[in-house]
C-alpha cells in the first residue's frame, strides 16, 4: 500500500461519511448506499487508478439516481 492509496481512501472516506450522515438524516437509501460504499471500497481496491474511478462513480451516483 502507498501514500496515495492511503491519501485517495481517506478522500473517498470522508465523502461517505458526510453521504451516509447525509442519507440517515433524509431517510434516503440511495446517498446512503453510496456513502457505505465509499467507505469500504478503499480497503478492496489497493490500485490508486482504479480507487479514483471507482470512487468518482460512487460519489456522482447520487446525484444521477434518486429514489
Amino acid at each position: 500500500m502507498d501514500t496515495s492509496s492511503l491519501m485517495w481512501g481517506l478522500v473517498f472516506g470522508s465523502i461517505g461519511l458526510g453521504y451516509f450522515v447525509y442519507g440517515k438524516r433524509q431517510k434516503s437509501a440511495v446517498p446512503m448506499l453510496s456513502g457505505v460504499g465509499l467507505m469500504l471500497f478503499p480497503y478492496i481496491v489497493t490500485n490508486p487508478i482504479m480507487l479514483v474511478i471507482i470512487g468518482a462513480l460512487l460519489a456522482a451516483l447520487p446525484y444521477f439516481i434518486s429514489l
